[in-house]
């Protein structure tokens, strides 16, 4: 969340005027660091009923409203919804790259946003290594580098440590979006949907 923090701040914008779609919420630590400086609105969205359990459970107060719900299955009628908020900064701390969200879940939330807002996220070190061919990482390379995204900030960082007490690295990135990803955008990649 730094990096984003420093990202805004630099841009002469403000956080606490952003309204945020927190996407792969889990238990909603994340918003409550978001809503520490504020923010103008704050949405969680996961597709565990059981994120939204922990979430209601230990911070019911933090976000505006919450969603269960499947990125690669909306109906228009949920994009609509999504859209209404009229979002202006996408965050996902943890949560991408794992298997836990496809590539095409990822894009769906990236669209929700509109043209010019923020994006904020982590990400394994080796996600940007160019030996890792899994499906996320090649997306994730490709989006720094397209069109769609304009990179503000990318920063290495020790993540954790290991079970085996070695250091864990990740990237955090941020960024403002251009324009919307089409769906062909992942299919060169091999990529499932």
């Amino acid at each position: 969340l730094s990096v984003l923090r420093v990202s805004v701040s630099a841009s002469q914008q403000r956080l606490h005027d952003l309204r945020v779609l927190e996407f792969g919420a889990g238990n909603g630590m994340v918003g409550e660091e978001l809503k520490r400086p504020g923010v103008s609105r704050l949405v969680r969205v996961d597709i565990l009923p059981e994120a939204l359990d922990a979430t209601l459970r230990d911070r019911p107060e933090v976000y505006d409203v919450f969603y269960v719900m499947d990125f690669t299955k909306l109906n228009d009628s949920e994009r609509e919804e999504l859209r209404s908020w009229s979002f202006d900064c996408l965050v996902s701390v943890a949560a991408l790259g794992f298997g836990d969200i496809p590539p095409m879940a990822f894009l769906e939330a990236f669209n929700t946003i509109t043209d010019g807002g923020w994006v904020g996220f982590n990400i394994k070190e080796t996600f940007l290594d160019t030996r890792d061919s899994l499906g996320f990482s090649q997306l994730i390379r490709n989006l720094i580098f397209s069109e769609y995204l304009d990179l503000y900030r990318l920063q290495r960082y020790r993540h954790r440590y290991s079970i085996e007490g070695e250091p864990l690295y990740y990237f955090a990135l941020s960024g403002k979006k251009n324009a919307d990803v089409p769906t062909s955008f992942i299919y060169p990649l091999g990529l499932p949907s």
